[in-house]
């Protein structure tokens, strides 16, 4: 009996997801995330430029933000204000433990916890909720051909709830490695912002990197929801 409840209410919050999106049309995507999503310096505006047919996009990702700091600041309730079509989701750099206590969430208990919230509140309001692992830094091995990764354990996690929550995963962590790992050390200098007094930025992208980033994020969503192939390039 407790299984066919639950597998009643996945039914109708999948329902109630496609019929959101169905009534959205255009459908309205708002991005949640920290500076890795922003038009600025993340990804955010190369996904944008990816949509066509009179699709909005609305980034309400902020710099220094983590799971934990987004909604304390009220910043997710903004987001569900909106009642979106679909909500794409991506945190994990600044909820490492070096960030202060204000941001920080152990991966395997706070930050889960943090991502499965975020997911069960969207699809309460008949959003589709869209995991995305972090982006991975730009943090070289000795050979300078191998990027060696610091956010591991939050991607684990991410896709674990994705996993759990049955809600679709973009691991763009694994797909920023491979592009990373393709244009070789060097060439990543032309996707990131400048060196500031002489210190390279291993994280955040320039216009350059927000498209290429953008555009993987963006094919990634339309092979993951066939319905939006009309919406995206």
């Amino acid at each position: 009996m407790k299984c066919s409840v639950i597998a009643l209410l996945s039914l109708i919050l999948f329902t109630a997801a496609v019929t959101n999106i169905q009534a959205q049309e255009p459908p309205e995507i708002v991005l949640v995330g920290d500076s890795t999503v922003t038009d600025d310096f993340g990804w955010g505006l190369g996904f944008a430029n990816c949509l066509k047919g009179n699709a909005t996009c609305l980034n309400l990702a902020a710099g220094g933000r983590s799971s934990k700091s987004y909604r304390d600041e009220g910043r997710w309730e903004k987001v569900l204000s909106k009642k979106p079509a679909i909500v794409l989701i991506q945190f994990g750099h600044n909820d490492q433990f070096d960030k202060g206590p204000d941001r920080a969430a152990d991966a395997k208990t706070a930050f889960r916890d943090n991502l499965a919230r975020y997911v069960d509140e969207a699809k309460q309001i008949g959003a589709k909720p869209v995991l995305i692992t972090s982006m991975s830094r730009r943090i070289w091995d000795p050979s300078g051909k191998k990027i060696n990764s610091n956010l591991t354990e939050y991607v684990e996690a991410t896709i674990a709830v994705a996993k759990e929550k049955d809600v679709p995963l973009i691991n763009l962590h694994e797909l920023s490695i491979k592009l990373y790992e393709k244009f070789g050390k060097d060439a990543c200098d032309g996707i990131g912002p400048p060196p500031e007094k002489g210190v390279p930025d291993i994280t955040h992208l320039n216009a350059n990197g927000s498209k290429l980033v953008g555009s993987i994020v963006a094919r990634e969503l339309r092979t993951l929801m066939p319905e939006l192939e009309p919406y995206i390039r």
